[in-house]
């Protein structure tokens, strides 16, 4: 999975570029990757140049979006496949990304990267070989490459999110020097590889499911058993549920998920906004 080295525009970087050429200065010296780094763009009047490609002006843009070119012209960064699934930047800088309008990671209190740090401290992945059941846009990964992990597992279902990753500057790429050949990103769902994986096989386990209305068996007795399994003893699991209102659901998803942990060998308990366990 390669990054695309294209420059990626917000709205407001996207003006940026317009106004300066309209005030009939020659260059523009900013961010197109999010605040990863920073470049000067060279302007003329009909085409704008960055690391040598000339690219089209973009037409009009909108907030609450990321575009990239195709080719021909600056498009969102969307794609419809069943799901409208769409990359969000945020005031993080680190994009978040929606399927059909929900978002899908936490950003209203702290970048979506500095929540995935949080949640992966509690495994302590320095040295350990992890699972990460589903990917998404890869922060659990990227925090454990920061953090010293010696080999991580992950797993992603939906293609389109794939895609995501390799436009999204944020995305750790396994082919990258940072990496190291110590991040396996596989296209497949997790709630059927995971017989494929060996008993004892990891040391510890990032688990971020969608919401139990939408990926169930990722909250089944079934699939926690086979967590347990591939777990070694001792090792740790984090389970992310988020925070349901349980008026309006008239569940309590993390409290169900301790008790079905704790069937499958696990000691449990709520931590943060889901659940940390240790296999007994």
């Amino acid at each position: 999975m390669s990054h695309a080295t294209a420059p990626l525009l917000t709205h407001a970087t996207a003006g940026a570029l317009t106004a300066t050429r309209d005030a009939g200065l020659p260059e523009w010296t900013g961010s197109l990757d999010l605040e990863r780094s920073v470049g000067t763009a060279l302007l003329h009047a009909d085409v704008w140049e960055w690391h040598g490609v000339r690219y089209p002006y973009p037409g009009k843009t909108r907030e609450r979006t990321l575009y990239h070119f195709d080719g021909e012209d600056f498009v969102a960064v969307s794609r419809f496949a069943g799901s409208l699934i769409k990359l969000v930047p945020t005031e993080w800088n680190v994009p978040t990304f929606e399927i059909d309008g929900i978002k899908m990671l936490p950003t209203s209190k702290e970048s979506p990267l500095d929540d995935a740090r949080r949640k992966v401290a509690l495994i302590e992945p320095r040295g350990k070989t992890v699972l990460d059941t589903c990917g998404g846009l890869g922060y659990f990964a990227a925090c454990c490459l920061d953090a010293g992990v010696a080999r991580i597992q992950s797993f992603e279902k939906n293609d389109s999110v794939l895609w995501l990753r390799t436009l999204n500057p944020w995305s750790p790429d396994p082919a990258s020097a940072q990496a190291a050949g110590r991040l396996q990103l596989t296209h497949g769902d997790v709630s059927q590889s995971i017989a494929t994986l060996p008993e004892a096989g990891f040391d510890a386990i990032l688990h971020d499911p969608p919401r139990f209305g939408i990926a169930g068996e990722l909250y089944s007795q079934d699939f926690y058993a086979q967590l347990a399994r591939v777990l070694k003893r001792g090792g740790k699991l984090f389970h992310y549920t988020g925070s349901p209102n349980r008026l309006t659901s008239g569940r309590d998803v993390p409290r169900e998920v301790v008790k079905r942990l704790e069937k499958a060998g696990f000691k449990a308990q709520p931590a943060l906004d889901g659940v940390l366990a240790s296999k007994r």
